[in-house]
């Protein structure tokens, strides 16, 4: 049975923008702890482009550059870099060092550096980075979140109300599943089950489910039969979450998502191709987002 290969960091970038507090709580809570959410956080996006252009360590996936406040009666400003990382880099820990390292020079500011490692190898952990040369020494050390090691943790997973619980859930039967669609629609399934009898709002309902869509992605057939098995659902249930008009809204979504990641790897987009990402069927969208995690120009994303 072929793999079924899902991009999986854009659709993470976009929860951890939408829940920045939930996501700190649930993987890092003694960072969350030091927090005055009462302020509130900025994403500082731009800024963070600009410190990885001029880092040209190749490509980026789900990274983030947050400005928030501590609790210590202080204006101090903590300053949280965030990585969501899928697959094996050799190069992980130098990257998480540099992008420290610049972010610290460009702020002056201690730094924060985290790690969520989503890969299936129980063997890599990177968690610091330094060498020694002569009497020089340089050592480097960084938090890291292994989301296998919530396989043991399930029975937590499930007895949590933090939405990255299901997000981890997901994510986890996303990988157990890559090369066996029969039990992915089986727990995708499950999963949109459980989304109904949770205590979700119907706004987090959908946002999880734009997720679920991403990372249990199932062939032609299977799509079709889960698409009849949410409609029996929702008569069941008497809800609406996820109409004709939802789907049409996922959809456009999922066109943003890849018109985001274009952007923040090759710039601002000519309107025509903007125009072109949002008249793309499923397939190609699907197409176009794999060329994107490894293409060095636009004309290798759109096949030119």
């Amino acid at each position: 049975m072929a793999e079924i290969i899902t991009p999986i960091d854009s659709p993470w970038k976009t929860l951890i923008e939408q829940y920045f507090e939930e996501f700190m709580a649930f993987f890092f809570p003694e960072v969350h702890a030091t927090i005055d959410w009462t302020q509130g956080y900025e994403f500082l996006d731009q800024e963070f482009q600009q410190i990885v252009r001029d880092a040209e360590l190749g490509k980026r996936l789900a990274d983030k550059l947050v400005k928030a406040w501590e609790k210590n009666g202080d204006e101090a400003i903590l300053y949280i870099h965030l990585e969501v990382q899928s697959q094996y880099d050799k190069d992980f820990e130098k990257r998480m060092f540099v992008y420290h390292y610049r972010i610290f020079d460009r702020f002056d500011q201690p730094i924060i550096s985290l790690a969520i490692l989503g890969d299936e190898s129980d063997s890599w952990w990177p968690h610091c980075f330094g060498y020694e040369k002569g009497e020089c020494q340089l050592s480097f050390k960084f938090p890291v979140v292994k989301l296998i090691d919530y396989k043991e943790r399930w029975t937590e997973l499930e007895q949590s109300g933090n939405i990255f619980a299901m997000v981890v859930r997901t994510h986890l039967k996303g990988l157990e599943t890559r090369k066996a669609p029969e039990q992915r629609f089986h727990w995708k399934k499950e999963l949109t089950k459980l989304l109904y009898e949770a205590k979700y709002s119907e706004k987090q309902i959908l946002e999880l489910f734009h997720f679920m869509d991403w990372m249990l992605r199932l062939p032609e057939e299977l799509a079709t039969r889960f698409d009849q098995f949410v409609k029996q659902k929702e008569a069941e249930k008497k809800v609406e979450y996820i109409t004709h008009i939802e789907k049409k809204g996922i959809e456009k979504g999922r066109a943003e998502m890849l018109l985001r990641l274009l952007e923040e790897k090759f710039g601002t987009l000519d309107p025509d191709i903007q125009a072109m990402v949002y008249r793309l069927d499923d397939n190609r969208l699907f197409e176009w987002l794999k060329r994107s995690l490894t293409a060095q120009n636009l004309r290798e994303v759109i096949g030119q």
